[in-house]
């Protein structure tokens, strides 16, 4: 039987294109393997959203070659899309693909078999107004089963590559939306994160009156589902009828993530981000307002072209007044092609570094102060793994949780939060034998 290797660099997106492409191979005959295997063919699904994530998807291609140099080597993703004559000229690559040609990728690699040179096709992924449409028909061992609902993005952000290797916004209709979960819950996953590049766009392409509410809809009708989470969204895309969802049915987790990306008004603009801090603000207490005790999550990038010190602390401090739960901080990361990279006031990589571990000792106080207000509570945990004795899972608001209690994995709890532990919470089981049907 041959045997295939995959290797995902870069988002949860991208980790569902990979495993939709996992469930082509093996309806093809094939045996997936670990990527550090030797195999026939090793698929690297590649990643652009910095200069970090190319030089990474290179050294996988690399890697891979040197595994097996009789293999094929098939590169897809967003660094294939955007940069497909720097991977065609790599030693020992076979199969280039850009972010739309995945439902055909095990054809082309048997194409290459056949055939000496490279085999390629890159669409103008601007012209593609169609939804890749690929069934996931392989079940990846977890608990969270991650669905992706929506491609492409139209913001054009200044410093972002990924319209140009994603293109406009395509959505899955909620009818295949509704099907896809449908399988997930019956293969067993307990909780379902709707993804998408553009998430907060989804419906916005299909022809009829549809928006992320449709979509959430369609997942939460399904018999047997325990949990719905939504991926990354865009705080101007929140509407009274998705907060009606989180805040009606208890499935669906009290947890957004709201990308803020930088806390001065000069800085937002030259990002192209179509808001200022104090309508970001206002969103997110309206948020608050509909959904008491949810999770606010959110993205910083600091270092961006123009950034000095008065710009960044205007950061620090209004990221100081926002009760995010989580932030993940970013160095601005230079992308040739966006109109940020054309600046010549870029910030030298030493303060990048500075502002950055600034940046974190700020979320890391915001993290535990989130924390700190749940405990005494009794909260319901999904959990999911076991080490040392030691079981933990994730409240609907994304606290990660501890206990020493025996849990079943993929079964929900009402658990006391006790204490502050780890990167998260210590918790007993309350009452007993609690599981939560």
């Amino acid at each position: 039987m041959k045997t295939a290797a995959f290797m995902t660099l870069g988002c949860k997106v991208n980790q569902f294109e990979t495993e939709t492409m996992e469930g082509l191979f093996k309806r093809s005959g094939y045996q997936t393997v670990p990527f550090e295997s030797k195999a026939d063919v090793y698929v690297i699904n590649t990643c652009s959203v910095t200069s970090l994530s190319d030089r990474k998807s290179r050294q996988m291609i690399r890697r891979a070659v040197r595994e097996n140099p009789e293999a094929i080597v098939a590169v897809c993703g967003c660094y294939a899309q955007v940069k497909p004559e720097e991977i065609r000229a790599m030693e020992g690559v076979s199969v280039v693909l850009g972010t739309n040609e995945r439902a055909h990728i095990v054809d082309y690699v048997e194409k290459a078999m056949r055939e000496k040179g490279v085999v390629s096709d890159i669409e103008n992924i601007m012209q593609v107004r169609a939804f890749e449409d690929i069934p996931l028909y392989d079940n990846p061992k977890r608990t969270r089963a991650f669905l992706k609902i929506e491609d492409g993005c139209e913001n054009f952000c200044s410093y972002c590559i990924i319209p140009y290797a994603r293109g406009p916004v395509k959505s899955r209709h909620p009818e295949s939306v509704r099907r896809e979960a449908e399988k997930l819950v019956r293969a067993g996953y307990r909780e379902i994160v709707l993804t998408g590049i553009h998430l907060g766009a989804y419906g916005r392409d299909l022809a009829e009156d549809i928006d992320l509410a449709d979509a959430c809809e369609a997942v939460l009708s399904v018999d047997g589902l325990k949990r719905l989470r939504l991926g990354s969204l865009e705080s101007l895309e929140l509407s009274p009828r998705l907060f009606a969802l989180i805040r009606e049915d208890e499935r669906f987790c009290a947890h957004l993530h709201l990308p803020l990306q930088a806390g001065s008004d000069a800085v937002l603009r030259d990002m192209n981000r179509h808001y200022d801090t104090a309508e970001f603000g206002r969103l997110i207490q309206n948020v608050e307002r509909e959904v008491p005790g949810i999770a606010v999550s959110t993205d910083i990038i600091v270092g961006f072209p123009g950034e000095t010190e008065e710009l960044f602390e205007q950061s620090l401090a209004f990221v100081a007044t926002m009760n995010f739960s989580r932030m993940h901080v970013f160095p601005y990361s230079m992308r040739e092609g966006t109109p940020a990279a054309k600046r010549r006031d870029q910030v030298p990589p030493a303060i990048k570094k500075d502002r950055v571990h600034r940046m974190q000792a700020l979320a890391a106080r915001k993290t535990r102060e989130f924390e700190a207000r749940f405990l005494g509570q009794t909260m319901r945990v999904l959990f999911e793994t076991t080490k040392n004795g030691i079981t933990d899972g994730l409240t609907d608001n994304y606290i990660r949780v501890y206990t020493d209690d025996a849990v079943a994995h993929g079964e929900i709890y009402p658990v006391k939060i006790e204490k502050l532990y780890k990167d998260g919470v210590f918790g007993k089981v309350f009452p007993a034998e609690s599981r939560i049907k």
